[in-house]
Parts: C-alpha cells; sequence; structure tokens
C-alpha cells in the first residue's frame, strides 16, 4: 500500500510540475528559477518527511523538535529586529505557537497510518492550492495579510486534498464521517495557521521568518500550516477516540 501511495505522490508532483512550468513559462528566467528551486526543494521536504514517517514516526517526532524549537527562535528574532515593538502582539502569538507545538508534538506520537494520512492529506492541499491559485485564482481573500492567496486556489486545493483524503482512505481507521471531518479540519486550520503567519510577519514588517530554506524562507514559512493542522488532528482524534 505505501508503494502505491508513494505512486499517486509522484504523480501528484507530475501534476505539479506541468502547473509549475505553465506559471512559469512567460515569466522572466530569475522569477522562473526561483520558482522551480521552490518546487525542487518542496520535493525533497515532502520525501523527507514522508520517509520519516513511514520507516519510523520516531524520526518524524525529532523531526517535530526541530520546528517547534526552530520556529520559537524564528518568533523571538523577527520580534527583536524590530527593536521588541509591539509587545502585546508578540506574547498573544507565542501563547498561540505554544498550544499549537503541544499539538504537533502529541500529533507526531499518534497511530502512524493517521500521520501519514493527515500529512498527505495538508501536504495536497498546500501545493494545489498554491498552483490552482496561480493558475486561475482572481479573487484575492485577505490581500492586505496575505496577497497571493484566491479563493480559487483555496477552492482548488480543497477539491484535490478533499478527493486525495478519500482516495487515501485505507490509512484511516474511522468512518467515511469522521475522515471528512478530519481532512476538512486540516485543510481549514491550514489555511488558517498560514494566514496567522501572515499576519505575524505583515505586523513585524518582514517578507520571510528568516532564509533558512531556500525558495521558501523560514521553517515557519514552510511548517506554520502543519503546526496548525497537526494540532487540529491531534485534538479530533482525541474527541473522535481514533
Amino acid at each position: 500500500m505505501i508503494k502505491l501511495i508513494y505512486i499517486i505522490i509522484l504523480s501528484y508532483f507530475l501534476a505539479g510540475g506541468i502547473g509549475f512550468y505553465l506559471i512559469n513559462r512567460h515569466k522572466p528566467i530569475q522569477v522562473a528559477r526561483k520558482s522551480y528551486t521552490k518546487f525542487g526543494v518542496y520535493f525533497i521536504i515532502i520525501n523527507l518527511l514522508f520517509f520519516s514517517i513511514v520507516i519510523n514516526p520516531v524520526f518524524f517526532k525529532y523531526i517535530s523538535f526541530v520546528i517547534i524549537g526552530g520556529g520559537m527562535m524564528e518568533l523571538f528574532f523577527l520580534h527583536q529586529s524590530t527593536g521588541y515593538k509591539n509587545k502585546g502582539i508578540f506574547l498573544i502569538s507565542l501563547l498561540i505557537f505554544t498550544a499549537l507545538s503541544y499539538g504537533l508534538f502529541t500529533f507526531s506520537l499518534l497511530n502512524k497510518n493517521l500521520i501519514l494520512f493527515s500529512f498527505l492529506t495538508l501536504s495536497i492541499f498546500d501545493s494545489f492550492s498554491q498552483i490552482t491559485g496561480q493558475l486561475w485564482g482572481r479573487q484575492k481573500i485577505v490581500p492586505k495579510i496575505s496577497p497571493h492567496k484566491t479563493w480559487g486556489g483555496f477552492i482548488g486545493g480543497t477539491l484535490v486534498a478533499l478527493f486525495s483524503a478519500i482516495l487515501l482512505h485505507k490509512l484511516f481507521s474511522g468512518t467515511l464521517t469522521e475522515l471528512l471531518i478530519i481532512a476538512t479540519g486540516i485543510i481549514v486550520f491550514a489555511f488558517a495557521g498560514d494566514l496567522a503567519a501572515s499576519w505575524y510577519k505583515r505586523i513585524f514588517q518582514a517578507k520571510d521568518f528568516s532564509n533558512l530554506i531556500p525558495g521558501h524562507g523560514g521553517l515557519l514559512d514552510r511548517f506554520d500550516s502543519l503546526l496548525a493542522g497537526g494540532a487540529w488532528v491531534a485534538l479530533s482524534a482525541w474527541f473522535l477516540n481514533i
């Protein structure tokens, strides 16, 4: 089953690669190169996380620690870079981040198949919302916070992610209704986490949290949706007892 799932992932990446080509074929070389770098690094990250879950989830737990520790440092450094302004917002953000971090850690301790199901659903939403948004997105959702997010991207990513979640149902031990609840929540929380991170950067007048990951920015730029989505799954798993 894992082999079939990986073939599905590769098929999605092939579709994504075609999408990126269509998006960048008429753009300046430097812009296109940056986009392809982002796509290539994303491919490496997805494979790293996928195999860390499949081979031994303890590796994913260690990666979660890195995301949590590195993310907290990025919050502090961004606050420091502005001369410690907006202390109230920083403290509230730190409390929210701490709660989400506990959720992500709890998520990393769940059943391996549930972790894999959730991670794949979230990653598919994240990637295809970007691709469909750049291809067909016209109406922006919250331009003052995140100007690149469009209704076309959100709807496109949601449809592909929900379809994929149903396709991956063998990884999920609950009912179809519970599967759809979990998958929908992943989408909503991932989107909200991404928006919250963008809002924080706007407040502190930064484009990225750091330049640690080529083409992506910092750990929070890349994993903000995983923090929020993972916390949702951990909470849902406790309520639904799955």
